[in-house]
Parts: C-alpha cells; sequence; structure tokens
C-alpha cells in the first residue's frame, strides 16, 4: 500500500510508471442491497435478480448481479487505482463464465497486457473470480492512461440507504380479493380520488357508487381520462350533501365501506359521527394509519391522529381494539403494541402515563386479546432495538412494535406528518370502530397512496369473511 493511500489519499499511475503486468484488484461480496442498488440506478429491473419468488423458478433457482455489476467493478479498480485518476475509458469486452450468486465474494483483477506508446494507450486483462476461484468472468479494456501524476484526497461518499416501501405493497398486492366491496366514494370531484376508485374497480377489489354534483364528477372523469359510464352515480348539490349521503347509504347497508374523496375530514367526519348517523357502535371510531417506514423492517401502524382529541382511558382500549383489528388483517398474529408517553416512567402528573398503564392491565387480563400491550413507552425505546438496551428496558415490544399508540390527537397527527415529510414515509388509514370502515385519504395524497388504503380495506374485508 502506497503512503498516499494511507493518508486516505488516492493517487494515479502515470503511462510512463505503468509497466506490462503491473496489476491491481479489488474483492467486493455480493449483496441483496448491491443488486436493488444497481437496479435503481440502471432502471434494470429484470426478475432474475429483484423477483425472489422468480428467481426460484430460474435456471439458477436464486436470485444472482446483473452481469454488468462485474463490469462496474473492474471500472472501479481502473478509475481508482490501476491506472486511476485521470483514466478514460475507450473500450471493454466481457465474457461470462458463470452467475454471481447472493453471498459470493468476488477478486477482480486488471493486468496490464499492452502499452500503445504513440497514443498513450493502455490494454488491460481483466478477469473476476468467486471465492471458490471460479471464472464468473472476463476480458479486455482499452483506456487513454493519465500522463500527469495525480494525487487527490479521497472522496468521502455519502452513506446510501435504500427507501424500502414494499413491505405494505407486497401484502396487498397478494391478497385474493374475493368479491368487490360495494364501497361510496363521497365527493370525488378531483382526477386523483377518482382515479384511484377506478383503479381499484378494474381489478376487483371495489364496486364504487359515487357521491357528488354531476357536473364535477364529469370534469373530473374528463380530467383524469377515465370512463364513469359502467358505474353508480348518485348526484347531490355539494360536499356537505355529498357526506351525509354516503353515511345514510352506509346506515342502510346499500355500501359496506366508504372513501372519502376531495373534502375536508371534519366535513365527513360530522356526518359519520352525527347520532342520527346511526352509524356508531359500542366502540369508540378512531383512525389508524398503516406505514411503509424506509427505515423500519416491518409495517408501523399509527393511532388516532384524527378524531379523539384528548382521549379517556376507555378511547385508548377502544383505539388499542381498533388498530389491533387492522395489524390483524394484516396478518400480524400477535401485534405488539406500544402505548406510548415521554419516557417509561409512571408519573402522576402526566395522565398518558397512568392511562397506558391501565392499558396494559386489561390487557394482562384478556380485555384485549392476541395483542401484546406495554407501556408507557418512549417513541424511540419503542423503535429503536438500541435504544432500548441501552436504557435496559426489557420488554417484547421494546425496539419492535408494530403498533404506536400516541397519547392524544396532536402527538398522533405530529408523528403521522413526521414520518411522511422528514423520513419519507408512506402511509394511508382507515377510520374503524363505525359500523362500516372508512379510507380517510387526505387531499394531496398520489394515486398509488389512495390505492393502498384500498388495500387496507379490502384485507380488512377479507379479514372479516
Amino acid at each position: 500500500m502506497s503512503d498516499g493511500a494511507q493518508a486516505g489519499l488516492i493517487e494515479n499511475r502515470t503511462f510512463d510508471e505503468l509497466a506490462i503486468g503491473d496489476a491491481a484488484a479489488v474483492d467486493k461480496r455480493l449483496t441483496l442491497e448491491d443488486i436493488k442498488l444497481f437496479a435503481v440506478i440502471s432502471g434494470d429491473v429484470n426478475p432474475a435478480h429483484v423477483d425472489e419468488e422468480y428467481a426460484r423458478g430460474s435456471r439458477f433457482h436464486e436470485q444472482i448481479a446483473h452481469g454488468m455489476w462485474g463490469g462496474a467493478l473492474i471500472s472501479s479498480v481502473l478509475g481508482t487505482r490501476l491506472p486511476g485518476p485521470g483514466t478514460i475509458y475507450l473500450g471493454q469486452t466481457l465474457r461470462f463464465h458463470a452467475p454471481v450468486r447472493l453471498g459470493d465474494r468476488v477478486h477482480v483483477t486488471v493486468t496490464v497486457r499492452d502499452k500503445i506508446a504513440d497514443k498513450n494507450q493502455v490494454i488491460f486483462a481483466c478477469a473476476c473470480h468467486n471465492q471458490d476461484d471460479a471464472l464468473v468472468l472476463d476480458g479486455e479494456a482499452r483506456v487513454l492512461a493519465p500522463t500527469e501524476k495525480i494525487r487527490r484526497p479521497r472522496t468521502l461518499m455519502p452513506t446510501v440507504r435504500l427507501a424500502e416501501r414494499g413491505r405494505l405493497h407486497e401484502l396487498l398486492a397478494n391478497t385474493d380479493y374475493v368479491a368487490p366491496i360495494k364501497t361510496a366514494l363521497v365527493h370525488p370531484v378531483e382526477p386523483a380520488p377518482l382515479r384511484a376508485a377506478i383503479e381499484a374497480a378494474e381489478t376487483g377489489i371495489i364496486e364504487p357508487v359515487l357521491i357528488g354534483p354531476d357536473e364535477r364528477l364529469r370534469q373530473a372523469a374528463a380530467d383524469a381520462e377515465v370512463d364513469l359510464g359502467p358505474y353508480a352515480c348518485v348526484s347531490v348539490p355539494h360536499s356537505h350533501a355529498a357526506a351525509q349521503k354516503g353515511a345514510a347509504m352506509a346506515a342502510s347497508g346499500e355500501v359496506a365501506a366508504l372513501i372519502k374523496g376531495a373534502l375536508s375530514a371534519d366535513e365527513l367526519l360530522t356526518a359519520l359521527l352525527a347520532d342520527n348517523a346511526r352509524l356508531r357502535t359500542e366502540r369508540i371510531p378512531c383512525e389508524v394509519m398503516a406505514f411503509d417506514v424506509p427505515t423500519y423492517p416491518r409495517p408501523l401502524l399509527i393511532a388516532d391522529p384524527r378524531v379523539n382529541v384528548h382521549p379517556d382511558l376507555f378511547a385508548k382500549r377502544d383505539i388499542v381494539l381498533n388498530a389491533v383489528e387492522l395489524a390483524h388483517a394484516l396478518q400480524v398474529e400477535s401485534p405488539r403494541v406500544a402505548m406510548l408517553s415521554s419516557s417509561e416512567a409512571i408519573d402522576p402528573r402526566l395522565t398518558s402515563t397512568l392511562h397506558a398503564a391501565a392499558v396494559c392491565k386489561m390487557a394482562d387480563r384478556g380485555q384485549i386479546p392476541r395483542a401484546v400491550v406495554d407501556g408507557p413507552m418512549a417513541f424511540d425505546t419503542a423503535i429503536s432495538p438500541a435504544t432500548a438496551s441501552a436504557r435496559g428496558v426489557v420488554s417484547p415490544v421494546a425496539g419492535q412494535a408494530d403498533v404506536l399508540v400516541a397519547p392524544d390527537l396532536e402527538s398522533a397527527s405530529m408523528l403521522v406528518k413526521q414520518l411522511h415529510h422528514l423520513a419519507d414515509a408512506r402511509g394511508a388509514g382507515l377510520l374503524l370502530g363505525l359500523r362500516v370502515p372508512v379510507v380517510m385519504s387526505e387531499r394531496d395524497d398520489d394515486v398509488p397512496t389512495r390505492l393502498t388504503g384500498i388495500g387496507l380495506l379490502a384485507r380488512l374485508a377479507l379479514a372479516g369473511s
């Protein structure tokens, strides 16, 4: 190793410094993250590389590296080691001899084969061998070698983290829908909610009933480039009337679910929660949101950012029951529920800690079945194994929560917005605890997010069938 390398520098070898037989090498183990990152950068989403199920049925019976991943490793050696900075690629030939499988360690070698003095060109023999010394790739590279000495500090590269948002998508996409759910779409007078509903209808998830002013529905359909012909439409003069009509249809059993369209949440909730709407059950309603968080290894459910401003103990119990019901629908057999507060200590001055302790005792005595509930618990303790360990918190929930129950609406609302805007999380919510579930879309939700909400609705229906 050169003094430059030891000092964290990157240094080249000029054309005049190169001799026939000079060589450089690098070792790299293939990880699943390598495969995914290469697919993202290259756009090559060949299922042989990125689809585990498909790959198992291929000739190689498992996921393998993209062929050009090995070529990229060769380029890395040429550009950073031999000749190094200032090298210009002129050409490359590659021959593929064997697949590179997950976990394989590849040894990449480039060796000076020839020098063309009048052009400052160098021809390299290139080879990649796996940990068993089997040749997986070889070829020849032609480069324009640098003629000036370059010695630079090695650039500190950023850490790359894959934003894995596919957990909910994969679960919902693999759902076998028994029959379309007759669903009222309340005031879908903008393109996004209308397009999402039509896409869900075309795949057999829902049978939509569109409630809104005729003219605005037709305009939204034109903007979304969808045909309203196959679908039932109920004409009402405005959004307030649409909310009341949706509530009435749900109460009468004409529809089995509702989807919020282009109206405010307060306007819809006022119609749904009114005593004369006849939609309440023995359980206090709340919203439960399901998130794919890129930095978290499982779907994360959060309650209640929408309905209960300062929930009392009985409301907390029902919020937990509603969240657990959705978790079961998402195939989490015994969801781990964290009752959030500022810390793990029970403090009489903090009502949230008293509520958390009482709900945990309810769970211990079977009042919240098929769930593991613990609290009070700080947010970081609930989701970080390292934090839980450092604080000495021994709990089956700490560090691996499936459900977070916030102390009040303010904290829940801030939490979901922080996840969305700062953690690049994507989520959708259902209003639960009424006679019918309600997809509570936001006005700025895109079509995929709205379809996630409809998928949650379908999972809930399937679990109850």
